[in-house]
């Protein structure tokens, strides 16, 4: 099932291995949407708001997930694309070591400063305990958090997208009902909730490690021979951290930057944090599914490179740009008419006030996302042909002017100035990512062209 993005019309090869990425990504947001649903339905809206609250902490090890997938999976697919089947062994071999080392510590920090950190965001009491207890069964099982998306990464490399929905989608609709079953017949609570996510998360994660280890068996490489594959080279691990530490930065501080927006939404009572943790939830599908189609083009263009046809990537790029606005259009009128009925899913009928403020967060961010989805394809490519600086400062700006707007908006016009903030960063994100991408690739072709001069002249 592995996938040469290398050969083939670009439109075409892009898509067949984007569509599935669209299905995972349903999937793979259903396990927090099922989370705060049965939160919010089978126990109360405290507990939904608690579930919204410990979320933005759990972005933090996401980003840190996040990191180890793309700096593995974009060298990766360069040595894919190279036809470089023994370093990109000792790629994935690499990340599995040091991500096992950062997973250790992470975990250990977690579960020792987990309440700090909800104090720190200004967690009402109310709801601090059931917070910290979510946080602590979900801190718990970073090792399945960590090399699941390790996985998932090698998967992309390989240019194959179908095996990790498979399993996201055996395991997504596992949790749902695992979720009802320990909330609803064990009435465990928010518990119930951090378990169902722990269990299903991690028969996910083992299978899809065992699928890896037994795929990369498959991949002769011609000059392998009976050599042993390298299992950690310090050169290899200098390329990942080059891709994984700004990738790990981008997502680490977009979640700083969301659990400081989290503290000032908190000032605002339990309702407004209801609200926004039913809206936000809706939100991130959209900004999920852009992501991994982002992350798609990342592996497109890491392959392009790899094989020196520069062309392919801003073609890639363009169809990439047709395929996530053809998804915008019926997202978009969808939360704009359905935003009430959406919102109502994650509460029970007394919650009047927080459904008021879900649908005016989703009515405000909605008409934006044609907007944002054009950064977040670009950034893909940015981060798949190596320009680390430049995608690191499109990051940054949108999240600065994000958290800056917020507070000061929410000065004036309340929990709303809040909502304002994310349309006003993406626009002027967008618009720097745009004038980014387009000088790069400007640059790879320039480079490319003058490479194949001197070829031809030293083969004359």
């Amino acid at each position: 099932m592995n996938k040469d993005l290398t050969v083939g019309k670009p439109e075409r090869v892009l898509w067949r291995y984007c569509i599935p990425l669209l299905g995972s990504v349903i999937f793979q947001q259903l396990y927090n949407i099922a989370d705060s649903l049965v939160a919010g339905k089978y126990v109360g809206k405290n507990a939904l708001a608690a579930v919204g609250n410990s979320y933005e902490i759990t972005l933090i090890y996401m980003a840190f997930a996040f990191g180890c997938n793309m700096g593995c999976s974009v060298i990766a697919a360069q040595f894919f694309g190279a036809k470089n089947y023994r370093k990109m062994k000792t790629t994935v071999y690499t990340t599995f070591i040091y991500s096992a080392v950062l997973c250790l510590i992470l975990t250990l920090t977690g579960l020792f400063a987990g309440g700090a950190l909800l104090h720190l965001i200004h967690t009402p009491a109310d709801i601090f305990a059931d917070s910290k207890l979510y946080l602590d069964v979900y801190t718990g099982g970073l090792v399945f958090l960590f090399f699941y998306n390790i996985a998932t990464g090698i998967f992309s490399a390989l240019g194959d997208s179908k095996t990790p929905f498979i399993f996201l989608a055996f395991s997504s609709v596992s949790n749902v009902f695992v979720d009802i079953l320990f909330v609803k017949s064990f009435h465990m609570g928010v518990a119930g909730v951090a378990w169902a996510t722990f269990i299903c998360q991690g028969v996910s994660c083992i299978l899809s490690v065992i699928v890896v280890l037994l795929r990369l068996r498959k991949i002769k490489d011609e000059h392998e021979g009976h050599q042993k594959v390298q299992v950690f080279s310090g050169e290899i691990f200098g390329k990942m951290l080059k891709i994984a530490i700004p990738s790990t930065l981008q997502q680490g501080f977009v979640s700083i930057g969301n659990i400081i927006i989290q503290s000032i939404i908190n000032s605002f009572g339990s309702d407004v944090i209801a609200g926004y943790a039913a809206a936000v939830k809706l939100n991130n599908m959209v900004i999920t599914t852009f992501t991994m189609l982002g992350n798609g083009v990342s592996n497109f263009a890491a392959q392009n490179l790899g094989a020196q046809k520069i062309e392919r990537i801003s073609q890639g790029c363009k169809a990439a740009l047709k395929l996530i606005f053809l998804t915008c259009v019926p997202v978009v009128i969808l939360y704009l008419m359905c935003s009430g009925s959406l919102v109502q899913l994650f509460m029970d009928e007394n919650s009047i006030e927080a459904k008021k403020v879900g649908v005016e967060f989703m009515h405000i961010l909605a008409p934006f996302y044609f907007v944002v989805s054009v950064k977040l394809i670009t950034d893909g490519v940015l981060r798949g042909v190596g320009a680390m600086k430049q995608f690191m400062v499109t990051t940054f700006l949108d999240l600065f002017l994000r958290v800056i707007l917020a507070a000061l908006f929410s000065r004036e016009w309340g929990s709303t100035g809040i909502w304002l903030a994310w349309p006003v960063g993406w626009t002027i994100g967008t618009t720097l990512s745009v004038i980014l991408y387009q000088s790069t690739v400007k640059k790879l072709k320039s480079a490319n062209k003058k490479n194949e001069i001197e070829s031809k002249e030293v083969t004359e």
